[in-house]
């Protein structure tokens, strides 16, 4: 079956030119923090999905349906009403994760969290690397 389009792809914006966009103050602040955050627990370098998603790492996936496709193995995107931390494929295993982690709020693959300071960073290392396992278990992870 022929591949379907996804709609966020890796971009060749420089993610540091991104992060110098991001405002107020206190949200770069975070975003600058969350990026060092992901470097360090992933070990991958940064990719920009689509033009305001940061990715690490990336895994191509085939499902029985025939569709198949690359996505970012996990990243965040620092928007306006929240940070949205993204681990693949969901967070229904990471209950015992989560509940230590602080004050946040949960999507399918996505997790909301309005400050970094309302999270436990150490928990959302945790998180992070629980989330890259789990991912590599269903189709390997790779460097962006």
């Amino acid at each position: 079956m022929a591949r379907s389009e996804n709609k966020t792809v890796p971009t060749d914006q420089a993610v540091a030119d991104f992060l110098a966009t991001i405002k107020p103050a206190r949200r770069a602040e975070d975003a600058q923090a969350l990026d060092n955050l992901f470097r360090t627990v992933t070990g991958y370098a940064p990719v920009m999905w689509g033009p305001s998603i940061i990715g690490y790492g990336r895994y191509h996936y085939r499902y029985k349906s025939g569709r198949e496709g690359d996505f970012l193995a996990t990243g965040f995107s620092p928007r306006k009403s929240a940070l949205v931390i993204y681990i693949m494929p969901g967070y229904a295993d990471f209950g015992d994760i989560t509940s230590r982690l602080g004050k946040h709020k949960l999507g399918k693959s996505c997790l909301y969290v309005n400050k970094l300071a309302d999270v436990d960073t150490g928990v959302l290392s945790e998180l992070i690397r629980a989330g890259l396992d789990d991912l590599n278990k269903l189709w390997p992870v790779e460097p962006s």
